[in-house]
């Protein structure tokens, strides 16, 4: 398994969100998580993406313990291990998005022309070539998305972490992003989970859970 995590409880003050969740993932499997807002799938996304800690629990990533990593290897393993996409692209707005693309590549110690070079093929398979010294303003939604997905990956990650990805798209849109997803899947072999209330997409995927109150139902 490329994840696994077991007995995750994660509480805010008196509110207790995760209440003991198992999950786990296998090499290039796609797992959807459902369920109705304030279920806990966002806040265990950002657990398995070692963004958040567990109150107590355990997480193994790619066979790392991921929780026994002090703050600087653990940004590094994430920056190199992990790559997310969100509902909001947080694109860099005074960046192309062939720059927007480099900037983890460049964080994790790679050349800038190897850099340069994965951020242009990523861009090719993405269908924006001819976008790739265009700002996140002069882009489309989907587009900007698109190269929010390439950001992710750039770095060749074992694990893509997707919240809501197409929660701001027209349908569309959609369809185009579901394909960018499953075509990586099936080139990549990468294990992706997405959070989602889009029924269709969470069809599309290996396994569907559903999360309710803190627990899969």
């Amino acid at each position: 398994m490329i994840i696994e995590a077991h007995g995750i409880h994660k509480s805010f003050g008196q509110l207790e969100v995760l209440k003991g969740v198992d999950f786990s993932a296998a090499e290039g499997e796609t797992v959807a998580i459902v369920g109705a807002s304030g279920a806990g799938k966002s806040t265990l996304l950002q657990i398995l993406g070692t963004l958040s800690t567990p109150d107590s629990g355990t997480l193994t990533i790619d066979g790392q313990d991921a929780l026994r990593l002090g703050s600087d290897a653990l940004a590094a393993f994430r920056g190199r291990r992990i790559g997310f996409v969100f509902q909001a692209h947080h694109l860099l707005p005074e960046f192309t998005a062939l720059e927007n693309i480099m900037i983890p590549a460049l964080i994790a110690g790679r050349k800038m022309q190897e850099a340069k070079k994965e951020a242009a093929a990523l861009l090719e398979r993405m269908g924006l070539a001819a976008r790739a010294g265009h700002k996140p303003s002069e882009l489309s939604g989907g587009e900007q998305q698109r190269v929010a997905i390439a950001r992710a990956i750039v770095n060749r990650p074992a694990v893509l972490l997707a919240d809501e990805p197409t929660g701001n798209l027209d349908s569309v849109t959609k369809q185009e992003i579901h394909k960018v997803f499953f075509d990586l899947r099936d080139s990549t072999g990468q294990t992706i989970v997405i959070v989602t209330h889009d029924p269709q997409l969470a069809s599309l995927c290996d396994r569907s859970l559903t999360m309710k109150d803190g627990l899969f139902v």
